[in-house]
């Protein structure tokens, strides 16, 4: 038999938050969605988007985390592999779908800047300080 690959990655936004479901094993299974954009300039020079939004699934403890860290917004890389299959609708049409079964969800950014609107800045962290104001500084 030949070789043959299968592999995909991609970065893009959670759509919505993922959903979380178990199996009747109790396989955690989780779904969401990424839009990921491509910006073009059409023939008058205007820049346009073309997003594409396509659909993960993540299985057992990436599920879970996943479930548990990702909400709408957040920016992701995800590594896995391209599953197409087919089924029969109610209306006994074949229909087609495409999911991509992820074996690596990345966690980009921060949770703060999911919930934030496109365009602005998240309120900035309290942070540590070197000192506290107890100290001093030796001289």
């Amino acid at each position: 038999m030949s070789a043959s690959l299968n592999k995909v990655i991609l970065i893009g936004n959670l759509t919505a938050d993922p959903e979380l479901k178990y199996t009747a094993g109790g396989t955690a299974r989780a779904r969401f969605r990424i839009a990921i954009n491509r910006q073009y300039k059409d023939s008058s020079g205007q820049l346009q988007e073309d997003p594409t939004f396509v659909p993960i699934i993540a299985w057992g403890s990436q599920a879970e985390n996943c479930a548990n860290y990702l909400s709408k917004g957040r920016q992701v890389a995800v590594e896995g592999r391209l599953r197409i299959y087919s089924f029969e609708n109610k209306e006994g049409e074949r229909v087609y779908a495409t999911e991509v079964v992820a074996q690596s969800v990345q966690f980009l950014g921060t949770a703060a800047q999911s919930n934030t609107e496109p365009g602005t800045v998240p309120p900035p962290s309290k942070q540590p300080t070197d000192q506290t104001e107890e100290e001093e500084v030796p001289f």
